[in-house]
């Protein structure tokens, strides 16, 4: 194919994939005839039923951003200013004796700019012509259509829906409305508004897995039939899955506003002046896998508690109560130690370090983070 003759324009935050599925549908072609214009030797990646992840990203090495721009009629500083991984170079295609053919390589969007949407596709239609589907690189805290009412789910996931309709739930979208004044009130406190939502991110969507046995909770069980159009009907296990970040978006925007208050502004704003540099724990280390840590600990404390004026009763009762608890408490230290470890490595510190305050040896630690047991 040679220059373009139909402009394609860009939407902002858009995946550079998604911009070339949309060029070849303006074509009437499919999307891996005009892929054929890069040289590419790797595969996109794909969902364990065998169908390709809608957050499969290009990256582009310079010949292949003039084929791009070419090909969408639209100037490649237009390009580089909406798509995130438009100047992203990749050493394996922007360097050696085939730098100058336009080349492409495959990669998680996640790894190239952060999680990927489905765009809505009525705003795509209004601002482009095209009533396709569009992948952007959206951050959590960014997900409600509010032109459209619309909450915008995860590319990653191995399921049809792009949106769930929240016109009906007026307090997802008043949580929205409100993010805005408490990401800015984090800013002019010198905090770092990502961190305030994860943190809060993580503590609700704990509250969320309990809350199956909270037998007088109406809140979100009510919320999620909403999503889900009115009832969830048989597919319970589903919906909670995909409905869950938009059923517990009001409540944690409340914890991320309550999370600024004074004495934990502080707090986070020294971690941030931290720049990750390994030195604060809190600053190098997701929340969501402190709070594992957290969890794993807590738990294990319980079952220790719980074995205060055990030694009253039979010598098997006693023995069964006690073997059981330590026993159960063990294996939670065991997982609280694996995880405290991968966290260590991940932020910096060396497998050497780790090993010997953990009293494990280095082949033995490297060896479970290989088969990542030290992820949830």
């Amino acid at each position: 194919m040679a220059a373009g003759v139909l402009r394609t324009v860009p939407l902002a935050g858009e995946l550079t994939a998604s911009l070339i599925s949309r060029v070849a549908a303006r074509y009437g072609l499919p999307t891996a005839g005009v892929l054929r214009l890069w040289t590419c030797r790797n595969s996109p990646a794909r969902h364990d039923g065998g169908g390709a992840r809608a957050d499969a990203e290009v990256v582009l090495n310079g010949a292949g951003r003039r084929v791009l721009a070419e090909l969408c009629r639209v100037e490649p500083k237009v390009l580089a200013r909406a798509l995130p991984a438009f100047t992203m170079d990749d050493p394996k295609i922007s360097t050696g004796r085939e730098a100058g053919v336009a080349q492409a390589r495959w990669r998680a969007a996640g790894t190239v700019a952060g999680p990927a949407a489905f765009g809505c596709r009525l705003c795509t239609a209004r601002r482009t012509g095209q009533a396709l589907r569009a992948v952007r690189y959206l951050p959590r805290w960014h997900r409600v259509c509010l032109r459209h009412g619309r909450w915008l789910l995860d590319a990653d996931a191995d399921q049809p829906l792009e949106h769930l309709d929240v016109r009906g739930v007026a307090e997802v979208v008043a949580a929205q409305r409100r993010w805005p004044g408490v990401a800015r009130r984090a800013v002019r406190a010198g905090a770092e508004p990502e961190q305030a939502f994860a943190v809060a991110h993580a503590v609700v969507a704990r509250w969320w897995e309990q809350a199956l046995s909270w037998e007088q909770e109406e809140i979100w069980p009510r919320r999620l039939h909403q999503l889900a159009g009115g009832s969830v009907g048989s597919r319970l296990a589903w919906w909670r899955i995909v409905g869950r970040d938009a059923a517990i978006f009001p409540e944690v925007v409340a914890v991320a506003q309550a999370l600024l208050e004074p004495g934990q502004l502080r707090v986070m704003a020294a971690e941030a002046q931290s720049g990750g540099s390994g030195t604060r724990w809190r600053a190098t280390v997701p929340a969501e896998q402190r709070f594992r840590i957290t969890q794993l600990v807590d738990e294990a404390r319980e079952q220790l508690v719980e074995l205060r004026g055990v030694h009253s009763g039979t010598t098997a009762e006693v023995a069964r109560t006690l073997l059981e608890h330590l026993s159960h408490s063990a294996d939670l230290i065991d997982q609280a130690l694996v995880h405290t470890a991968a966290a260590a490595v991940a932020s910096g510190v060396t497998l050497e370090e780790v090993a010997q305050w953990s009293r494990l040896p280095a082949e033995e630690l490297a060896a479970v983070f290989a088969l990542g047991e030290g992820e949830d």
